[in-house]
């Protein structure tokens, strides 16, 4: 066998890590739709996650974070990671789930979607939303206090109330955005955030926002935009 020459050349695209559910059937598919290829390169890990959705399965995420990111490739610098859980990055707190994942993986920034959505709704001087989400009600009124805590008004939320992480990626796309539509119609917020990585709200956004003049986000179109902003590039609208 002969020997071939080869030389070595480092990518020179940004890097994004996502460290993904277990259970997420959702985020990657629309990931791969924002972002184009050519523009960063996107790694991808699994963290551990129960099959329902409690206080205490997705706290439990905690422990599995440093090891969902010890998996992404070895001596890549990322440019940004994200943890894609709202409700994890809620109970869990947003500045514990940034220094898991900075103790296992080379990382300039770290966010999450509920930090992606205080950002992505500040910068369009949003003060007054509505929130369209699958948990139950418990986690459901963390995620609204944790918006009026960060300076939002929570007009109204509406919660399809599923305990079961499988049937989040399976609620149809028209029953979130009749709920969407439904907030809208009652208390006129300035923006509405659909919560959940899982919850299949990306093309919801764009028709909503383009009938109503309401700007309609997700936690996956937070996440994304926030991502792009970290590490200085431009997500596909």
């Amino acid at each position: 066998m002969t020997s071939a020459p080869y030389e070595l050349e480092v990518d020179p695209r940004p890097c994004l890590g996502l460290i993904v559910l277990q259970a997420d059937q959702t985020i990657e598919d629309e990931f791969r739709r924002i972002f184009d290829p050519d523009q960063a390169r996107l790694h991808i890990s699994r963290v551990s996650s129960g099959a329902e959705l409690t206080s205490e399965t997705i706290r439990a995420m905690e422990k599995a974070l440093p090891a969902a990111a010890a998996l992404f490739p070895a001596g890549v610098q990322f440019d940004a990671v994200g943890y894609a859980c709202t409700s994890g990055a809620n109970l869990i707190g947003s500045k514990r789930v940034a220094a898991l994942l900075r103790s296992a993986c080379d990382v300039g920034a770290v966010t999450d979607p509920l930090i992606a959505a205080f950002a992505s709704l500040r910068s369009r001087e949003v003060r007054r939303i509505g929130i369209v989400s699958p948990y139950t009600s418990q986690i459901a009124q963390g995620l609204c206090d944790a918006f009026e805590t960060a300076g939002f008004e929570v007009a109204a939320s509406l919660s399809f109330g599923e305990e079961i992480e499988a049937n989040v990626a399976q609620i149809a796309p028209h029953s979130v955005e009749a709920a969407a539509r439904q907030l809208i119609e009652h208390v006129t917020p300035d923006a509405v955030f659909l919560s959940c990585t899982n919850l299949r709200a990306l093309d919801v956004c764009a028709r909503v926002t383009k009938a109503t003049g309401v700007p309609v986000l997700s936690s996956n179109s937070c996440l994304a935009w926030h991502m792009a902003e970290l590490a200085g590039i431009r997500a596909q609208d």
